[in-house]
């Protein structure tokens, strides 16, 4: 862990708790690393989510009702 680290308590349930501790011993890596990994994936997609959503602002939005006459139009419902 390095100096520029912070700490946090984190409660798990039990059942998730058992199987970080197993992944841990497993993989030779900590808890810790285990938890800010996933953290780290979990932003990730957030932010790959957000530009997502920045890249498609411009489009045009369709209610859902229009969306379900759309398909029954076009033979898909």
């Amino acid at each position: 862990m390095s100096e520029m680290s912070k700490r946090s308590t984190i409660y798990f349930e039990p059942e998730i708790h058992q199987a970080l501790r197993l992944k841990a011993v497993s993989t030779h890596r900590s808890v810790s690393d285990l938890v800010n990994d996933a953290v780290r994936q979990a932003l990730r997609e957030d932010q790959e989510d957000l530009a997502a959503f920045e890249n498609r602002v411009a489009e045009p939005t369709m209610s859902y009702e229009a969306l379900l006459e759309d398909l029954k139009a076009h033979g898909k419902l």
